[in-house]
């Protein structure tokens, strides 16, 4: 069924890009939230999505707004990925699936494509957009705009 807009972010704990133990209390409901699921770390789509989150997140942080970004991937590949495009946000290691299936993200493609779905919250963790679009370059504009009206 997944989470609708109106929503809160349910808790939820994960690895971190540093091989931290990441709690979703210490930042849901703290500030607004994009929070991103996406395929795969390295591929075109996928790369395309985080660097033009990375390009744009001083606009974020000046929002008073944090991203995350969500995939199956290993702590590893998120750390070379990381270090690679200089992603200076958080990403989350997902490799059961648990945050994906909490959050309702639905794989595209006859199951064969992990989905591509963009969350955001306002400041007290209520969804005010999901975003589900196999278009990764269209969901870092969405977002900012979305965060845009949230705190104006």
């Amino acid at each position: 069924m997944g989470l609708k807009v109106g929503d809160k972010i349910p808790n939820f704990k994960a690895k971190d890009t540093n091989g931290n133990d990441f709690d979703s209390q210490s930042i849901v409901g703290h500030k607004p939230l994009v929070i991103y699921f996406y395929p795969k770390d390295n591929t075109p789509g996928c790369t395309a999505q985080a660097c033009s989150f990375r390009d744009q997140y001083e606009d974020f942080k000046d929002l008073g707004a944090e991203i995350i970004g969500v995939s199956s991937d290993s702590v590893a590949s998120h750390q070379e990925f990381t270090k690679h495009y200089k992603l200076p946000f958080l990403l989350l290691s997902d490799p059961d699936k648990k945050i994906k299936k909490l959050f309702g993200v639905h794989s595209q493609m006859l199951g064969l494509i992990p989905g591509r779905v963009t969350y955001v919250t306002d400041k007290n963790g209520i969804i005010q957009l999901i975003f589900d679009s196999m278009f990764a370059t269209k969901h870092m504009p969405k977002a900012l705009e979305t965060i845009k009206r949230l705190v104006s």
